[in-house]
């Protein structure tokens, strides 16, 4: 087991891990420290506790974009599957309708 001190604010934080995760655990505490003085700020200097909560807040906001925007591609074919079917359709109607 390794261990990573993750630096956020003003605070050091000794992390436990598994080994040759450091460099990973290292990165995903600076996106919590890049987002510290925002958090910081929000809070209204009601502590530690509750800036690291809206700097996970922030990141898990962050997470649900990436999501979202993950998922509009395929959601998109497959409404342009469903505008080209229902297209055929009404040509096909209104083939019928001027041949009757």
């Amino acid at each position: 087991m390794a261990t990573v001190t993750l630096e956020i604010g003003d605070n050091r934080w000794p992390v436990a891990c598994k080994d040759g995760e450091e460099a990973r655990l290292e990165q995903l505490g600076a996106m919590i420290a890049d987002r510290w003085a925002d958090a910081q700020r929000a809070s209204g200097n009601a502590g530690t506790a509750q800036a690291l909560l809206l700097a996970a807040l922030m990141l898990a906001d962050d997470l649900a974009d990436a999501k979202a925007a993950a998922r509009a591609p395929g959601e998109t074919a497959a409404l342009d599957a469903i505008a080209e079917r229902l297209e055929s359709l009404a040509t096909s109607l209104e083939k019928s309708t001027a041949t009757t």
